[in-house]
């Protein structure tokens, strides 16, 4: 079985006495055939003395493939214990090897930050000392990555569902991420992209909104981009200009009705 780690403490020196099982399980496939086939002369001894040709042949090949199946099977629920677990996905026994393995499984195809994998080893009560040696390995690795994740997040937030800088920051600091990262990730977004994703949004939703009254039409295209995230200067000063575009009279509306 192939460890899912290119680290080389942890791919040498690791496997315990369970791994010899590998070689029993292996040896029903490793006996010679011709040890319970059919001798030189095309006859096979069978236990009352007589002897069958022909069909009888391939019967035994058949006997002696199912006999090496049930030997295998036999050999993979008694003997190997350490492999058969790691193959039905259950986590070891020692603690840093429990942690590594659940920490292996939550990072496959989902990055997640350093806190999300601390809280996940808690839940599943790793003692404190086995998760930060763990932890501490992977942040060295660059498995973990606080700051490329944050960076991802915006980028893909942002873009994917058009989300501002404030409701970024608050999604990753929900996350764990240090407030340094968040700023320096988020700083990456400026003013007037946000501005421009905000229009976006507003001309995607407007046509949702037509046969409504004017005030409603406002209160319900700023109130998206608040949840969103965007200032709420920015979102009525959008909202407005994309209802004036449309015919509507904004002169006399006022930020009370945001």
């Amino acid at each position: 079985m192939t460890r899912r780690t290119d680290w080389a403490e942890y791919t040498s020196g690791s496997a315990g006495p369970g791994d010899d099982a590998y070689g029993a399980a292996a040896a029903p496939y490793e006996t010679d055939p011709s040890a319970v086939g059919p001798r030189e002369d095309g006859v096979a001894r069978h236990g009352d003395g007589g002897a069958r040709q022909g069909s009888g042949r391939g019967r035994g090949a058949g006997g002696g493939r199912r006999r090496r199946e049930r030997a295998e099977s036999s050999a993979e629920d008694g003997g190997a214990t350490s492999s058969s677990r790691a193959e039905k996905g259950e986590p070891p026994r020692d603690p840093v090897e429990q942690a590594r393995a659940i920490c292996l499984r939550l990072l496959t195809g989902t990055p997640r930050t350093r806190r999300q994998l601390a809280d996940a080893l808690r839940k599943r009560e790793i003692p404190d000392e086995a998760a930060e040696e763990v932890l501490s390995r992977f942040e060295e690795v660059g498995l973990i990555n606080d700051g490329a994740f944050a960076d991802a997040w915006v980028e893909s937030r942002h873009h994917g569902r058009g989300l501002a800088r404030r409701a970024l920051a608050r999604e990753l600091r929900t996350k764990g991420v240090d407030a340094t990262l968040i700023d320096a990730a988020v700083s990456r977004l400026d003013t007037e992209q946000e501005e421009e994703t905000a229009r976006d949004l507003v001309a995607r939703k407007l046509r949702a909104t037509r046969g409504l009254d004017r005030d409603k039409r406002l209160r319900r295209l700023a109130g998206m981009l608040a949840r969103k995230g965007y200032p709420e200067g920015m979102s009525l000063r959008v909202v407005r200009q994309a209802l004036e575009e449309e015919g509507e009279d904004t002169e006399y509306l006022g930020d009370e009705a945001f």
